[in-house]
């Protein structure tokens, strides 16, 4: 017996995970909402529809736990009659679909990640191939990613994303292009590119790297006023990349490296493919070709065999390379990945006193570097209003992972979704205060 009268057959698509995810989610909807279906992205209980759609991530441990929480919540609401079907896809799904049709027979169906006319079929929808980048995007009307390869042929030891995500896969620019203008016509300022890899962008189509190419059309398309770099893998990173980013002014003098170690021993075990000299050689590259550029990384702590030097080691590559940016992790041990094998010997507080050590660090780090911001004035683009504040990001920022830009409602107006040229005033660790010049 249903307990509350929802309207009928309306589709709620809950997405977790990266930003590649939200992409999925958003081409879906798309697609769903071609065929006349009601669909909604993560909408409010008592508007969430009889539908569930659950796209899941699969990469680490806390990001399976919170996947399969919300597998569990849903399948429980059906249980009770508050919803009527539960369909799961994304990367916890690809990799583990017979555990989970087992463990959680409630769901109605698993979809992996290159399922897409699957999951349209079982949602009494027809798979649309000319819809070519038409998406509805859930992120604010000013920014949108730009997802311009799927998959990655790296041989990272500690990664199960090629488990779930496949062989490398690019986008011909002349399909990125004609998404990117679709995009700008509903308003999009700033495109976010994202890939397990951008390094390898165009190897598989054009037998070489292509990124520079891609770049070059991009900045032609009308309306588009910021491009965003993130996920570039180190080792065979395109130079020419760093040529255009000086030169064109939509290109943000940003990119976002994930390094993951910089100890020798440790990045061979990972099988990254580079050294801490020619780790450290690309960065002072970067910054002596874009002086100024913001550089973002990610750092894995506590791998397999970790010893206390190789962790000084880094921490003393975290404060001579003054990152812009940093998330720093906790070392996942992830079945069936070449680093599976190795003995997962740090103990879980250890990796997390390092973690925090890491951060603690780089924490004083984006404090100095802010405080450098002050008195200066930066293009931002303004996101949202929330609680008292505009809240905004200069090119230096990414949405979700970066500083903002915090204005002060109650004193100063912009308009969200515009540009606006703002004075730093204040700083913290993380957030700039302004107001508009």
């Amino acid at each position: 017996m249903r307990t509350k009268s929802l309207k009928k057959n309306k589709i709620n698509v809950i997405t977790l995970g990266c930003s590649k995810n939200v992409y999925d989610s958003e081409v879906l909807m798309g697609q769903l909402r071609a065929s006349g279906k009601d669909v909604t992205h993560e909408a409010p209980e008592a508007e969430e529809g009889n539908i569930i759609v659950i796209n899941t991530c699969g990469f680490i441990d806390n990001a399976k736990a919170e996947s399969v929480n919300m597998i569990l919540e849903y399948a429980d609401k059906k249980e009770r009659g508050l919803v009527d079907k539960v369909f799961v896809t994304g990367c916890l799904s690809e990799r583990y679909r017979p555990d989970l049709e087992k463990e959680i027979p409630n769901v109605d169906q698993f979809f992996g990640t290159t399922e897409l006319p699957q999951l349209l079929k079982a949602l009494g929808a027809d798979y649309k191939h000319e819809l070519l980048g038409e998406r509805l995007t859930t992120t604010p009307k000013n920014y949108a990613y730009l997802k311009i390869s799927e998959g990655c042929d790296r041989p990272c030891s500690f990664c199960a994303i090629p488990l779930m995500r496949g062989k490398n896969v690019s986008q011909t620019i002349e399909k990125l292009v004609k998404e990117s203008e679709g995009l700008a016509k509903n308003g999009v300022k700033e495109l976010i590119l994202i890939a397990q890899d951008l390094t390898y962008y165009g190897l598989d189509i054009y037998k070489k790297r292509a990124l520079g190419e891609l770049l070059e059309a991009l900045v032609k398309v009308e309306g588009i006023e910021w491009i965003r770099l993130h996920y570039a893998f180190p080792t065979g990173f395109p130079m020419d990349v760093l040529e255009i980013m000086k030169r064109e002014p939509k290109i943000c003098n940003y990119i976002d490296i994930p390094l993951q170690h910089i100890s020798d021993s440790i990045l061979k075990s990972m099988r990254r493919g580079t050294t801490q000299e020619k780790t450290t050689k690309l960065l002072k590259d970067f910054r002596a070709a874009v002086p100024g550029m913001a550089i973002r990384t990610t750092l894995i702590v506590g791998y397999p065999g970790e010893t206390q030097e190789d962790f000084n080691i880094l921490k003393d590559f975290v404060q001579e390379m003054k990152f812009d940016r940093m998330g720093c992790f906790a070392y996942s041990h992830e079945e069936n990945t070449h680093a599976y094998a190795l003995e997962d010997d740090v103990p879980d507080n250890v990796k997390q006193e390092r973690a925090n050590e890491i951060m603690e660090l780089q924490s004083q780090i984006s404090w100095d570097l802010n405080q450098e911001k002050v008195g200066q004035t930066f293009k931002c683009i303004i996101d949202r209003k929330e609680g008292g504040h505009f809240v905004g990001r200069t090119e230096f920022d990414s949405p979700d992972v970066d500083n903002e830009v915090l204005i002060d409602a109650s004193k100063h107006y912009v308009k969200t979704g515009e540009f606006a040229m703002i004075k730093i005033i204040e700083a913290t660790e993380f957030d700039l205060y302004g107001e508009p010049a």
